[in-house]
């Protein structure tokens, strides 16, 4: 008998954990549980921490997305916390401590939930400079004001197709 071995780690709250056994779908996470299945084997799921703040579940999350790896860097989760089809530019003297890429990728999904979800509470647009004072994005890097952050952001939900931009520079969630 073959042992147990750890496929996807995900924060969540309430009979998540248990949803993805139950609406099996075509990402690689629900591959890997149709295989199991199909071999007539069960999916053990296992909660490893409750009340845990956000902040905490983050980065317990992003901890053992680290320790464990993921398929795309030779690890055995299926997670996907780096976009799909992006290639990472990196020059070869940097390094990269283990982990970091991870985090940065759960903190820029979040980052992208809360500018999607700011967009859709207000239907008639908002402006890159709304986002970036409105959720306290702005940096006063160099003395300057600016909003580059919260641009990048705009950029990636319009890159996703979840956000276009308006007339008068104003940025409209998509609702689907």
């Amino acid at each position: 008998m073959s042992r147990a071995k750890p496929f996807y780690i995900g924060k969540g709250t309430g009979s998540r954990a248990w949803e993805h056994t139950l609406r099996v779908d075509s990402t690689r996470k629900g591959m890997r549980i149709a295989e199991i299945q199909a071999q007539g084997l069960d999916i053990i799921t296992t909660i490893l921490a409750d009340e845990l703040t956000e902040a905490q579940a983050l980065k317990l999350e992003a901890e053992l997305i680290a320790s464990f790896g993921t398929e795309d860097t030779g690890g055995l989760l299926t997670n996907s916390v780096i976009p799909s089809g992006s290639k990472l530019k990196v020059r070869s003297e940097l390094t990269i401590p283990t982990g970091v890429v991870e985090k940065a990728q759960i903190g820029l999904e979040l980052l992208k939930t809360a500018v999607l979800e700011f967009a859709q509470a207000n239907p008639t647009g908002v402006m890159n400079a709304d986002v970036s004072k409105s959720l306290g994005l702005q940096s006063d890097y160099a003395g300057g004001s600016k909003d580059y952050l919260a641009w990048s952001i705009l950029g990636l939900l319009m890159r996703e197709g979840k956000v276009i931009r308006g007339d008068e520079r104003k940025h409209r969630a998509i609702i689907r």
